[in-house]
């Protein structure tokens, strides 16, 4: 790989994130997008499916050479896994069951967190949250790459190393960057996951573990699914920080890939942001678009103009009320 340097700095902008007041425009316009609105009651058969499913794997692999375990973990588990950590996304907006059964969104997190092998749903609501709200901000936004990150990894053979080590910097961040106190239902969370683990181990040896955790850390690195965290908000595009994708491994995630329509409406749960695209379509279709994940993680590895620094930040003036 070559030294080629990408940018040097971020994008600092002084403008608002600009979700809120696009929602705001297309409410007046379109009003009857609140009818999306809620919790989709398919989507805890869907999750427990994919569940069930990574069950019915674990006395298969443990018959299987490492080799062919790590193929098939990245092939079928991890996808499987990530398609998990994306439903753990729909959860965080309680969109398993509804804003009103906050805890039924809980308990499920914690059932759908069980074959990615480590514990991750109490965790990743408590930022991503601030995510949406603060989109963009320098200290509470921690899906922003640190100053640390930009500098080492901004040559080629540099981004290409940070996309296999991602899932790393990705969990490890928000304990750096914003470092909170662990809640109840975090330790709870723990405490369900290792016992989880502990029995999977007991039952089926450590390879099958290895299947699920190896399955994870892959499927979050240099692979099509793990394209859509490069492609949500790294600036492909001057002055544009948020992306859709429209591909068909929207199927797969939840439509994860309708970017721009879950920022705008994080109420609407994912089956239903192809709708929300297609009441208002004129204020995306004009929007720079990706097309494939694939080639979003290629054009980010070899493209000097795209790396951790392509992102658009904005100065930290404090938490609003």
């Amino acid at each position: 790989m070559g030294a080629k340097v990408s940018r040097t700095d971020f994008e600092w902008v002084y403008t608002e994130e600009p979700h809120a007041s696009r929602r705001k425009i297309i409410l007046e316009k379109y009003p009857e997008i609140k009818q999306l609105f809620g919790y989709d009651p398919l989507f805890k058969w869907v999750v427990l499916s994919m569940v069930l499913a990574q069950f019915a794997m674990m006395p298969i692999v443990q018959h299987l050479s490492w080799p062919m375990t790590l193929i098939l973990a990245y092939c079928f588990g991890g996808v499987i896994n990530h398609s998990l950590m994306l439903a753990i996304h729909e959860i965080a907006h309680n969109l398993a069951f509804g804003h009103n059964r906050p805890l039924h969104n809980r308990l499920f997190g914690f059932f759908a967190n069980l074959p990615i092998g480590v514990p991750i749903s109490i965790s990743f609501k408590k930022y991503h949250l601030e995510h949406h709200r603060y989109q963009g901000d320098e200290v509470i936004d921690t899906d922003l790459p640190t100053l640390l990150e930009a500098k080492l990894f901004c040559t080629t053979g540099g981004k290409l190393c940070w996309l296999f080590l991602q899932p790393f910097f990705y969990a490890l961040r928000p304990l750096v960057v914003r470092p909170k106190p662990p809640t109840p239902l975090e330790l709870i969370n723990l405490i369900i996951q290792l016992f989880f683990d502990a029995v999977v181990v007991k039952l089926f040896g450590w390879k099958v573990l290895g299947y699920l955790v190896f399955g994870s850390l892959m499927a979050m690195g240099v692979h099509p699914v793990a394209g859509h965290f490069i492609s949500e908000h790294y600036m492909f595009r001057k002055g544009f920080e948020t992306y859709s994708y429209y591909g068909p491994l929207n199927w797969i995630t939840f439509n994860v890939g309708y970017h721009n329509e879950h920022h705008d409406f994080p109420a609407v749960p994912g089956r239903r942001l192809p709708e929300v695209k297609r009441i208002a379509s004129e204020f995306y279709d004009t929007l720079p678009q990706h097309n494939s994940w694939s080639s979003v993680l290629y054009d980010f590895v070899m493209d000097p103009e795209i790396g951790p620094y392509a992102r658009m930040k904005r100065k930290h003036h404090g938490l609003k009320s």
